[in-house]
């Protein structure tokens, strides 16, 4: 018999998670309150708190020493109501996309320094492109991946260069995969100047893509949309051309649908 999923419960990140939701509440809650209230030691109150306070789920007022929400709750917030608006906003899109290019289409983000799939639309056919949602994959080899990485904040690929880049920590998938250090960067520029990015079957033998980026309402990379298609079907030329304006101008209309100033 299958053991309930509740049985698997770790009492600590139980306890962690009631400590967050007593915040629901209260704007400001100590630690002796919230020892009363969730009928905890108060030693191990406080240790969650530090702990809490230590990834800056919460903070403590120096004032009263009472404890409220930190800053990693409202980019929690933000990130959980940003993908709903993606994928809500982008369904009608990757639908149109692939409808007109008669291929697969993908929304991805960036996480960490993984490209997630968020949603996505197959083409029907023979011989089309698979999805793999709530798939990971590298951002250096894939289409999706550079335009995150080259078009979104300086930091964010000052940091793929340093704690990945530098570190020898690219790998050849296939033999177009670019693996050189310099290559790669002055590729990224490129694809921040000309707003797309390719995949010539850098990760996967016979597949091809075209990205470009999607920004919110503050004008920040939001994600990357894209189509992939066999390259047997799909010549450089075209996916450079056709498919790669097809899909900016997808891009431009979620950008729009997510209120950016364009």
């Amino acid at each position: 018999m299958q053991r309930a999923k509740s049985e698997y419960a770790i009492q600590t990140v139980t306890n962690a998670l009631s400590v967050l939701e007593a915040f629901e509440s209260d704007e400001m809650l100590g630690v002796t309150e919230l020892s009363r209230r969730l009928n905890l030691h108060k030693n191990n109150v406080f240790r969650i708190l530090a702990t809490l306070e230590g990834k800056g789920w919460v903070e403590q007022c120096a004032d009263t020493e009472r404890y409220r929400l930190g800053a990693a709750c409202v980019r929690l917030g933000h990130a959980f109501g940003r993908a709903r608006s993606l994928t809500r906003q982008g369904r009608p899109i990757l639908d149109g996309l692939t409808r007109e290019t008669g291929e697969s289409s993908h929304l991805a983000v960036l996480q960490g320094f993984d490209v997630v799939m968020l949603d996505g639309v197959q083409a029907v056919g023979p011989l089309v492109t698979g999805l793999h949602l709530g798939g990971r994959a590298f951002p250096y080899c894939t289409a999706v991946g550079k335009v995150l990485l080259a078009c979104g904040p300086a930091e964010t690929l000052e940091r793929y260069d340093r704690e990945v880049v530098a570190k020898d920590r690219l790998h050849s998938f296939t033999d177009k995969t670019v693996t050189d250090r310099d290559k790669l960067i002055l590729h990224l520029q490129q694809v921040r100047v000309q707003g797309f990015a390719l995949d010539l079957e850098e990760c996967a033998p016979g597949v091809v893509c075209a990205a470009a980026p999607v920004f919110d309402s503050t004008s920040l990379l939001a994600a990357s949309i894209a189509v992939s298609a066999p390259a047997s079907r799909v010549d450089p030329e075209r996916l450079e051309g056709e498919l790669a304006t097809k899909v900016m101008a997808a891009a431009t209309a979620l950008s729009r649908r997510l209120g950016a100033p364009l």
